[in-house]
């Protein structure tokens, strides 16, 4: 094993341009750490990956390092690329195995308080930029268990809860405190906030489902509330024949979390091919494995059934044209379901943020600067709720650039008063 990630180390260039760190939304130094291993000096190589990102073990597992870091690979244009992602996690494996353990230090404690609302990879995140400046940091969770999309979004069989469980937990010991049940707009609110807290960091996420009209029949979920039920073990029962509607890395989570539910057949049918697929490869390849069968340029058109309960959904063929799905005449057929799953993305809860006084730009999200900076002052955002198709390491990122200008912000009042 070690001869192989040495092999994987040395085929990197170590080039000093770094693309693939600009490429990585964390902007870990690649080259650095994988020197490192190159050299044999696996805590050096961790250390240098935990200072930069206590997430390192969960972006191992879990980010498209294919889009991002390895897509930037030097050695990826020619040949194919630096294997980034395995030698992140071999990194990881070793120091969890070695029982290595990093301890972060908090700087001189500030007479500020941050008030971060949700708990998923943003929140927590910003939290720990922000503690680890010495404010004083309260993160406000709307379910009784922490972790947002980490714990209730993505499967236990592509991430262990384990990594983060230990985040939460580090951060608890930081001193970061933590309420549940505690939802915005709500029990919570910008403006009451405010009176008690310098700044407050929005990253609760994008909650609620885009669907489209099947016809009205019972079982039809939404990838989020059907995640969150696995995710529970609180299992759906009698799914029968099942049918996700979608293409990403969602649809292939639901696909397979209905097979471990007991489903008859799992079936993810996506309007347009393979190669438009936006789910990973690695996804896709472990959803086949699992049992769930794919359908391509195939577009769901409504559900058929009797009394409320689904028989079959009529479908029809496609064709992709420039990217574009087009349907083809002459081509509807039906195809067995007794249960839809819909997995074409989540968008921000636009009734409630604009209640709260917050401005959505156009493509749905929270308008926000280029610091992260929303329309309120002292509010700023990241995650979900501010990019479309964010992933971990992207949300981690964009969180980093918000905290980073309250800390500006708060020290430049600060030499001000």
């Amino acid at each position: 094993m070690e001869e192989e990630i040495l092999e994987k180390a040395n085929y990197c260039l170590k080039c000093k341009t770094k693309p693939c760190s600009k490429a990585c939304p964390m902007h870990t130094n690649i080259p650095e750490f994988i020197t490192e291993i190159s050299k044999g000096e696996y805590e050096k190589a961790y250390k240098i990956l935990r200072e930069n990102n206590m997430f390192t073990h969960i972006c191992s597992t879990v980010c498209p390092q294919e889009e991002q870091c390895e897509g930037s690979c030097v050695r990826g244009i020619k040949q194919s690329p630096t294997q980034i992602g395995k030698l992140e996690k071999f990194v990881n494996e070793w120091a969890e195995k070695n029982n290595i353990k990093y301890i972060s230090e908090i700087k001189k404690q500030k007479n500020k308080r941050i008030a971060v609302i949700g708990s998923g990879p943003a929140g927590l995140q910003a939290a720990y930029d922000l503690r680890k400046e010495g404010f004083e940091v309260t993160i406000f969770e709307k379910e009784k268990k922490l972790g947002g999309i980490l714990n209730y979004g993505i499967p236990d069989f592509r991430l262990e809860k384990e990594y983060v469980n230990n985040i939460i937990e580090e951060l608890k010991q930081l001193g970061v405190k933590f309420e549940t049940e505690k939802e915005l707009g709500k029990n919570i609110h910008i403006k009451e906030l405010l009176k008690k807290y310098d700044s407050i960091f929005l990253g609760i996420g994008a909650e609620m489902p885009s669907q489209y009209n099947l016809g009205e029949f019972d079982k039809i979920y939404d990838s989020d509330y059907f995640l969150k039920a696995y995710n529970s073990n609180n299992f759906i029962k009698d799914l029968g024949n099942v049918v996700v509607i979608g293409g990403g890395n969602v649809a292939m989570d639901s696909a397979r979390a209905a097979v471990k539910m007991g489903a008859t057949t799992s079936n993810v049918l996506y309007r347009r091919d393979e190669e438009h697929m936006p789910a990973r490869k690695i996804e896709l390849q472990e959803a086949v494995e699992d049992g769930v069968n794919p359908e391509f340029k195939t577009r769901v058109i409504k559900a058929e059934g009797t009394n409320r309960k689904i028989e079959k959904v009529k479908c029809i063929k496609t064709e992709v044209i420039d990217g574009k799905a087009i349907d083809m005449p002459n081509t509807e057929f039906d195809f067995k379901a007794d249960s839809v799953v819909f997995a074409i993305g989540l968008k921000p809860n636009k009734e409630i943020l604009e209640k709260e006084g917050l401005q959505y730009n156009d493509n749905g999200l929270i308008s926000i600067d280029e610091n992260g900076k929303t329309n309120i002052d002292n509010v700023y955002a990241g995650g979900d709720l501010a990019e479309s198709k964010s992933t971990v390491c992207r949300a981690l990122g964009s969180a980093r650039k918000a905290a980073k200008s309250i800390i500006e912000n708060l020290e430049k009042g600060e030499q001000h008063v």
